[in-house]
């Protein structure tokens, strides 16, 4: 059996940058409305802007990486399946 387990992490922005989040969010949780921003086609940018404001760990750069290239990975094994 698999448990499928979402970690979470606590991140710290300026009042002023919570509260614009917060109107553009409406019902949903700020991890959705960053998660929409990132795949609205122009995640690289927006993963940029927050990396200038975000100081992470060796350990959680290198998780993150691997998640990226694990996505990346299945993409292109879905995407090879396509062609044939």
């Amino acid at each position: 059996m698999k448990l499928n387990v979402n970690m979470v992490k606590t991140i710290t922005i300026k009042d002023e940058v919570y509260e614009k989040l917060r109107m553009l969010k409406g019902d949903a949780s700020v991890s959705d409305l960053i998660e929409r921003l990132i795949e609205g086609g122009k995640g690289i940018e927006v993963l940029k802007k927050i990396r200038e404001n975000i100081e992470l760990s060796g350990e959680e750069k290198e998780a993150i990486l691997k998640e990226i290239y694990r996505k990346r990975d299945e993409k292109r094994d879905f995407d090879d399946c396509l062609r044939y």
